[in-house]
């Protein structure tokens, strides 16, 4: 087994322009996280549009597994090795409107995670998934989680009892959440004795300005790393496995598959 792994976490503040305007940022992003090392790279929720729930009456806001605009980031992922987990507007097959974590792996598969705890206005415009979705990377297993997910324990410990090393949340936390913030990340880090990692969006939102704060949580439940300020900002961060294994007598009986050599999930 893998026994540490390299993620980069990107507090993003959406761009103007719509979809291709932010791919475009997202793929210089997921190239400077490549400069650093990073195997896996988490951008916040609605990461491709911004938290606009008002412009989703343009069909042009939301995203297919298909969509042609997504091409430019599969082809940073394939040149690059790295899975980028990215946040949009989604429509499945048969039309259900999700809120939605995409994973694009370097072999062109596709994994969609959705927002459980939908709130508010989301209620209106999306249709909630039913549980975490549970990528495999170098052996290790990382659960996506949207916002409010992070604040439902039994999001996490669903996640942990199905094998999950990183509870990995893609969120918009606002001014003034700053202490809420640390204690969803610190809490299901500890908890479940798993590693969090929070991709906040940045900059202003129709909600208000963000709280800043993404980064890295051990599973002892203290931060490792956050961002310094509110904008746009890489973090990386190498997490090793010898730190879950300290508690393997306090986390849950994993239901996981045996160790193997395999790389990311084909979508």
């Amino acid at each position: 087994m893998t026994t540490a792994l390299t993620l980069s976490a990107i507090q993003y503040t959406a761009l103007d322009g719509g979809i291709p305007a932010n791919v475009a940022e997202h793929i210089r992003l997921i190239e400077d996280a490549d400069d650093h090392g990073a195997r896996l790279v988490v951008f916040p929720e609605l990461s491709l549009t911004g938290y606009d729930l008002t412009g989703l009456a343009d069909p042009e806001r939301w995203v297919t597994a298909a969509d042609p605009r997504l091409d430019g980031l599969r082809e940073i992922c394939r040149r690059t090795g790295i899975t980028a987990v990215v946040g949009a507007p989604f429509r499945e097959a048969d039309g259900t409107p999700r809120l939605a974590s995409l994973a694009l792996h370097p072999n062109g598969g596709l994994d969609a995670g959705f927002k459980v705890s939908l709130h508010g206005p989301e209620q209106q415009v999306f249709r909630a998934g039913d549980q975490a979705v549970i990528l495999d990377l170098d052996d290790w297993r990382i659960a996506l989680a949207i916002c409010l997910d992070a604040a439902r324990p039994v999001h996490a410990g669903d996640a942990a009892a199905a094998g999950a090393d990183i509870y990995a949340v893609s969120a918009l936390y606002t001014a003034g959440e700053d202490h809420r913030l640390a204690l969803h990340l610190g809490a299901r880090a500890m908890d479940n004795r798993m590693f969090s990692v929070l991709a906040n969006l940045g900059g202003t939102t129709e909600s208000g300005p963000s709280a800043g704060g993404s980064g890295f949580w051990g599973p002892d439940g203290l931060p490792i790393r956050q961002a310094a300020g509110t904008g746009t900002e890489v973090l990386t961060a190498t997490l090793h496995y010898s730190a879950l294994d300290r508690y393997a007598r306090e986390r849950p009986a994993r239901n996981r598959p045996a160790p193997s050599s395999r790389g990311p999930a084909a979508g």
